[in-house]
């Protein structure tokens, strides 16, 4: 005599046991999972964004520039001279997008012919951005430049 077993019930119990231990894993993940913002502040940053495109085309009139030479690891940012002048302040940051941590940040002192140089064969190999914020006479200016730097 050969008896039928009914095989569904536990096939139902491996499918519900398999969604719940997946749901577990996915879980597991999420929560170990870094979730560090571009910018702690980055919803003050896009509303000044419009300062940022006004800046941007400020600094393009003037003629300012930052220029990178790969080959040597060196940045040179060159600002016109007759806003030496005026009333000035200004910083320059090296932003990584992808690591906070790596930020840098530097006071924008350039000599009397308008440049300032950075050596930038200190940082960290990959994408940076380089980003020059400078206030002359109660204008305020504008630069980025993206730049890859190579690994030592």
């Amino acid at each position: 005599m050969k008896t039928n077993r009914n095989l569904w019930p536990l096939g139902i119990f491996i499918t519900f046991g398999l969604f719940f231990a997946g749901m577990a894993t996915v879980v597991g993940i999420a929560s170990t999972h870094r979730e560090d913002l571009v910018n702690q502040n980055y919803y003050e940053q896009e509303l000044k964004y419009q300062e940022h495109i006004d800046g941007a085309g400020r600094a393009q009139a003037v003629g300012a520039t930052v220029d990178y030479a790969a080959a040597t690891g060196k940045i040179l940012i060159t600002l016109p001279v007759a806003q030496l002048a005026q009333k000035f302040s200004g910083t320059v940051t090296f932003y990584r997008a992808n690591d906070p941590k790596l930020d840098r940040e530097f006071m924008l002192e350039p000599g009397a012919d308008g440049t300032q140089a950075f050596d930038v064969t200190k940082l960290a190999a990959g994408p940076w951005q380089v980003r020059v914020a400078w206030t002359a006479n109660g204008q305020s200016y504008f630069l980025e430049e993206k730049i890859v730097v190579a690994a030592k």
